[in-house]
């Protein structure tokens, strides 16, 4: 009598893993998802992130290596997610080093107007005071 109880059982959870099975593999390879995020951190570091937003760059790095992982694995819903997530990572390293580097242009260009400024307060010879009579 016991056997005839586990029997619907194994064979219920047998179609859940058949079903899960056949879900993972309707998926297809995240190809275009995989070439985007390899781009983005190709131009992360093309524009310095490595100086810049080294901890952003890292992780984009780490998840585009387990994305491919996960390909390789024909896991294409986590590759998918993990290729999703190196973009973002990487773009937010292009972001911050791209807003530091403005931030750092703007000091500089503030400090040559100053020095600029300053020069020209030398060579203005100072007002002789009550002016000519």
């Amino acid at each position: 009598m016991r056997s005839n109880l586990l029997c619907p059982f194994t064979l219920a959870m047998a179609g859940v893993v058949a079903l899960g099975t056949a879900s993972c593999s309707s998926i297809p390879p995240p190809t275009d998802q995989m070439t985007v995020a390899r781009a983005s951190v190709d131009a992360a570091n093309a524009a310095g992130a490595q100086g810049f937003a080294p901890a952003e760059l890292r992780m984009a790095n780490d998840k585009l290596t387990q994305a491919q992982r996960a390909v390789a694995d024909r896991d294409y819903t986590t590759a998918l997610r993990l290729a999703e997530e190196a973009n973002g990572d990487a773009q937010l390293a292009i972001a911050k080093t791209q807003s530091t580097k403005a931030r750092q242009a703007a000091t500089d260009a503030q400090a040559a107007a100053r020095a600029w400024h300053d020069g020209q307060d030398r060579a203005v010879p100072p007002a002789t005071p009550g002016g000519t009579q």
